[in-house]
């Protein structure tokens, strides 16, 4: 398979700027919680958002990933009770669709969790979790 000419950020390979190393795109996405935006992935060419974050887009393989404010309203896709030995809490995991198109893992906080069901509306809220910013949802 024959290399491209190109970085990632589309300099010339054999130029000072392909040295220099860019931020895996997982950090940047962490980072973004960390100034409390929830920001997801969205290809210039295409229009598709993106999330896992990654380097390129998935099915046409360009490299034109942009950053884009999530509205951050969803619905619950799947979710599941995860039962600890007391006196350990319960907690959920779930599955959400945001509005966007994109599927991502999550919980929901500030709801007991017999109350959450399969096509709730949720909200995405940033919270603190021993020193590093998480995404949660909340009921709608």
């Amino acid at each position: 398979m024959r290399e491209s000419p190109h970085s990632r950020n589309g300099a010339p390979r054999n130029s000072k700027a392909s040295s220099v190393a860019l931020p895996h795109p997982e950090e940047e996405w962490r980072g973004h919680l960390a100034e409390g935006r929830l920001m997801i992935q969205r290809s210039a060419t295409t229009g598709a958002y993106v999330f896992y974050p990654r380097v390129l887009a998935p099915d046409t393989g360009l490299e034109d990933l942009q950053w884009v404010e999530a509205a951050g309203e969803g619905v619950i896709h799947a979710m599941t009770i995860v039962r600890r030995k007391p006196p350990e809490p319960d907690y959920n995991v779930v599955l959400v669709d945001l509005q966007e198109g994109v599927r991502l893992m999550s919980r929901v906080v500030d709801c007991p969790n017999e109350a959450l069901a399969i096509g709730q509306k949720v909200k995405a809220r940033i919270d603190d979790l021993e020193g590093q910013k998480i995404l949660v949802f909340v009921p709608a």
